[in-house]
This record gives C-alpha cells, sequence and structure tokens, in this order.
C-alpha cells in the first residue's frame, strides 16, 4: 500500500499521467518481468527519445528483408568514392569514372571532404534525406539513389559487410539475411546470349549446356572473399572482435525483374541453385527493383510462371518475395488485383515483402485467411513504405495483418538509403502503429521463426510460442538446459538463434 501511495503522490506531483517517472510504472505491481517491461514501455508512450532508448536495448531476433546495397550510409559511400579518385557529377551528384572534367560538369568526390555543402547535397542526393525537398516524389527519389552512388560500392563488398553487421549487432539484432547478387553479372550476360523463347525447359537447358553454373561458382567465392575482408575489418576471432562478428547471417539472392526475360530466367537459375547446395550461405531468392516498373508490370506473369516451374527442381531452396509495395495511383487498378496472391499460390513464396495493397487484391480477406492459415509471413518495412509510397500510421495494413494472424517481422529493407536502422523500425510501429512491448516481442520472435535457416524451430506451437517436448520443462533460454534439450538444440541452428533471444530477452526483461 505504501508503494501505491507513493506511486500516485508522483503521479499528483507531475501533474500529469503521461510525465511521470516511468521506473514508479515497473515497480507499481507485481508480475512477470515481462509484464512490468511492458508497463514500463507503455509509460514512455509520450516520451519518444526515451521510448527509443528502450528499444535500442531490446533484443529484436532477425531482420530479414535488407538490401546490402542499400544498407550502407551515404557517408561511407563518399569516403569509398574518394579513396578511389571518382568524379562526382555536379548538377545530378552521380558517380563519373574520372578524368574530373570540370568542363562536363564533373568534379572529384574528395572535394565534397572539405566542401560541407557540396557534402550536403551528394548525402541528400544519395539518401532519403531532405528528400521533400528534391523535386521528386518519395518513389523515384528512392530509386534513383542506386544509379548515383553504384560505382562507390565496387570492391567493397567485404566492408559493407561489416558495417551493416555492426550496425545490426549494435541494435541488438542477432541474425540478418542479406539481399545482394555477386556474380559479376554472369548470369546476366548469359542470359542475353540465351534470350528467352517462352520455353522454360529449352532455356533451362541451352544455359545449363553453355556453362550458367559457372556463376554460381563465382558467387560463391566472391562472397567468401567478401566474408574474410569483413573478418578482418571486424577483428573478428581476435580479443578486440566488433560485436558484429556474434551476428548470423544468410544470403537471398537477388533477381532484377525489371530485366528483360533472358536475364532474369538466367538469374533465377542461378539463384535457385545457390539456394539448393548445401556449400552456399545462400538459402533464397527473391525479385527486386520497382513493382511499377515498366517491364516489371509487363513481365509479372510469365515471371512468376518462372518461379512455378524451377522451383520443383530445387527443393532445399526458399522463396521470398516483393509483392504489393504498390498504392494507387502508381499503377492502375487492375495492377493492385493479384501481385500478393501470384507470388505465392502461382510462385510459391514462403514469405511476401511489403505487402501494402493487400486489402486492394480480389477476395482480400479470403487471401489474408488463407496466408494465415498458411503461415506466409509479411516482411513489414514501415520506413520504406512511409518514404517510397506515402503510406503510415493507420493507412498502413500492419494491423490488418495482425487481426488476421497473418505472421509478421520487422524489417530495414535500404536503411542506409532510408537513414533508418532496425530500432527505429520498432519505434515507428510502437508510435505509428500502437504496438506495445508484447506485440514487438512477439514479431521478434517470429523473424527468427520464419528465417529461411536450417534446423527445427524450438517452438511446437509458435503462435502461442510453447516448447517442443524435448525443452518443455524448462523456461525458454534457460542457461542451462538439460542434456535432451541441449541436444536439440546442438542440432538445429535456428532453435540455437532462438534459444539466444530468449536468454536475451530474459536479460533485458530483468532490469525492470
Amino acid at each position: 500500500m505504501k508503494r501505491i501511495a507513493i506511486v500516485i503522490a508522483l503521479i499528483i506531483a507531475a501533474g500529469t499521467a503521461g510525465l511521470f517517472a516511468p521506473e514508479s510504472v515497473a515497480a507499481s505491481g507485481a508480475g512477470t518481468p515481462e509484464q512490468r517491461a511492458a508497463r514500463f514501455f507503455d509509460a514512455l508512450r509520450l516520451r519518444p527519445p526515451e521510448r527509443l532508448a528502450f528499444l535500442l536495448e531490446m533484443p529484436k531476433g532477425a531482420d530479414l528483408h535488407n538490401h546490402l546495397s542499400g544498407a550502407v550510409y551515404a557517408e561511407t559511400f563518399v569516403q569509398w568514392a574518394a579513396a578511389n579518385a571518382l568524379c562526382v557529377n555536379q548538377t545530378t551528384f552521380a558517380l563519373a569514372q574520372p578524368p574530373c572534367d570540370a568542363t562536363a560538369g564533373l568534379s572529384k568526390v574528395s572535394a565534397a571532404l572539405t566542401d560541407a555543402t557540396l557534402f550536403r547535397q551528394i548525402i541528400d542526393s544519395w539518401s532519403m534525406r531532405n528528400w521533400e525537398k528534391s523535386g521528386q516524389n518519395g518513389h523515384d527519389h528512392f530509386f534513383d539513389t542506386f544509379g548515383k552512388f553504384g560505382l562507390a560500392g565496387n570492391g567493397q563488398m567485404g566492408a559493407m559487410l561489416a558495417e551493416v553487421r555492426a550496425r545490426a549487432a549494435r541494435g541488438h539484432v542477432s541474425y540478418m539475411e542479406l539481399m545482394l547478387t555477386p556474380d559479376n553479372g554472369e548470369s546476366t550476360a548469359l542470359g542475353l546470349q540465351v534470350g528467352w523463347n517462352g520455353d522454360s525447359e529449352s532455356t533451362l537447358a541451352d544455359l545449363t549446356a553453355r556453362g550458367i553454373a559457372s556463376a554460381a561458382t563465382q558467387a560463391k567465392q566472391n562472397l567468401r572473399d567478401a566474408e574474410a575482408q569483413k573478418d578482418t575489418l571486424l577483428k573478428c576471432g581476435t580479443p578486440q572482435a566488433d560485436p558484429g562478428c556474434a551476428v548470423t547471417v544468410r544470403y537471398v539472392w537477388q533477381v532484377s525483374r525489371g530485366s528483360a526475360l533472358g536475364p532474369v530466367f538466367a538469374q533465377m537459375v542461378t539463384g535457385f541453385a545457390l539456394a539448393n547446395d548445401t556449400d552456399s550461405k545462400f538459402v533464397a531468392l527473391n525479385l527486386v527493383q520497382p513493382e511499377d516498373g515498366l517491364s516489371s508490370m509487363q513481365n509479372f506473369g510469365a515471371q512468376m510462371q518462372m518461379l512455378k516451374f524451377l522451383r520443383p527442381r530445387y527443393p532445399r531452396a526458399h522463396l521470398t518475395l516483393h509483392a504489393g509495395e504498390l498504392v494507387p495511383g502508381i499503377v492502375p487498378p487492375d495492377g493492385l488485383r493479384f501481385h500478393i496472391r501470384d507470388s505465392i499460390e502461382v510462385a510459391g513464396a514462403e514469405r511476401i515483402g511489403h505487402g501494402v495493397d493487400i486489402l486492394h487484391e480480389t477476395a482480400a480477406i479470403d487471401l489474408l485467411t488463407m496466408m494465415a492459415r498458411r503461415r506466409v509471413m509479411v516482411e513489414i518495412c514501415l520506413t520504406s513504405n512511409d518514404g517510397i509510397l506515402g503510406v503510415r500510421g493507420r493507412d498502413h495494413p500492419l494491423a490488418t495483418y495482425l487481426r488476421y494472424g497473418v505472421p509478421v517481422s520487422l524489417s530495414t529493407d535500404d536503411e542506409g538509403v532510408a537513414r533508418s536502422e532496425m530500432s527505429m523500425e520498432y519505434l515507428k510501429a510502437a508510435n505509428e502503429q500502437g504496438l506495445g512491448y508484447v506485440q514487438l516481442k512477439t514479431m521478434a520472435r517470429t523473424g527468427l521463426e520464419y528465417a529461411f535457416i536450417a534446423g527445427a524451430s524450438v517452438w511446437r506451437d509458435a503462435r502461442k510460442f510453447s516448447l517442443v517436448p524435448a525443452c518443455a520443462a524448462h523456461k525458454p533460454g534457460q542457461v542451462k538446459p538439460s542434456a535432451t534439450c541441449g541436444q536439440f538444440l546442438a542440432a538445429s541452428e535456428k532453435a540455437r538463434l532462438q534459444w539466444r533471444l530468449e536468454r536475451d530477452f530474459t536479460a533485458f526483461e530483468r532490469r525492470y
């Protein structure tokens, strides 16, 4: 009673329930550590900076939708471009190879390191910072950035991995799936040679005969080299190792859906081969580039049929697809009616990236029900959907997905271009979507549950988060599991990651 009286006095003294010390709320009643952490977080609802401080320390599990090139911040690209003596167009701020001819409107990128105005202009042009002043809409400004800074990333894959993993560790992300296409363009070049005749069987045979397998070999070697460079930069394996070394990473092969059908099919073949290979860290493939682009819209049906044809031939490979990253006005109404459904029912996607236009799909409620029943997870990218599509707050379908029981998890998409990171995605979910701590925790767990990583889940029921029989007698994340549970964890990398997350949640919630 004395403690309750103290809390009441604090509330009265503050003059408003939204301004009293949150510590008193966590201590004001009994309950589990999770319940106390939830009350603490709720008490910060009118204090976004303090909510962010809370979320920065919160364990977040997985980031399943992250494009490597878009995850690097523009400031880093400026440094790399300057070190490689690249030029920048003084009007468009696109990079170019030397010589930096002033009469052609080119200046040295290195000038930006001493010219604050030029530096500011480049950062704005290569990211979503101040995009409202660019004279473009968010969609066009976002997708145009990649063509401007792309040259700076040449030869920097290892450094990119180092930056992204280090940032993930600081945000308490323990697992990532990064999208990239590191085959030096071999698949694309061969796809252009072979072309597309409308027959998947004969095209696959032609690609195979001409040595498409070498593209996968090249990709694996390039990735091994990049990871070695990353290890050096982060000092992995030494006492000075960066926490990013402990982040588990797998890779998703990117297929450029805006390309001609020949290269698209060839890229799919390489991606499936890599994701099906036990000696590869690739686990899945995805179609990237604007979903509303001319080729993307014209060839969507053909691309779904390609995926349908190839999937059974690569049984270990997973498939996640950008689908429904659309809103009215960007495409005609007919273009909003089938992309998510066909990605699932025709191509066989196990996860959907974005899914913003879900309620514009034909028989949307039936589709939502089907996704919940089949457990098709949606990778939610709030900052990206806001900046590119202008969809935020109550206009976003996240609440609808939750209402129908569709599994969802938060992702960053292109955190460097978007000027975001995972903790900011959680803050956006809390402040704009009204999610509480327990809902955010559920989404963190869900991310690992639907991660494309080997092994059985530690959850017998991933909706109620009840443990498998081997570990059912334990508290999730228990430091010293029994021999039976230990054997189960040892046999499953996914289960070990999930157990680690639960252990991290236990430590985090004990603070409250």
